[in-house]
């Protein structure tokens, strides 16, 4: 299961820094999009990894981790960056 965590993470470590005992990785073959705010337009993301916290996702593309809510088809609609620090993106879920 860590082999689809990135480098240095551990489920156990994932599952410590956001307090969410059910963290986990997601599979990659789902669509996953970067929406713009107030709009109907969005970005399609490819990413590398998509990490489940129940509703919430972080989704690492291009380097950055971005912040969406898993949609009940498996998608994840994403609002916005949280850099490229995954600690950093856990810190703010």
């Amino acid at each position: 299961m860590n082999d689809d965590l990135p480098d240095g993470w551990t489920i156990e470590r994932l599952r410590l820094a956001s307090g969410d005992d059910e963290a986990a990785p997601l599979t990659l073959d789902r669509l996953v999009v970067l929406a713009e705010h107030g709009s109907a337009d969005y970005e399609v993301l490819r990413p590398d990894a998509v990490l489940s916290f129940h509703d919430l996702c972080l989704a690492r593309a291009d380097g950055e981790w971005y912040m969406g809510l898993l949609e009940a088809d498996g998608s994840v609609v994403c609002w916005s960056s949280y850099g490229p620090d995954l600690a950093e993106a856990v810190r703010a879920l």
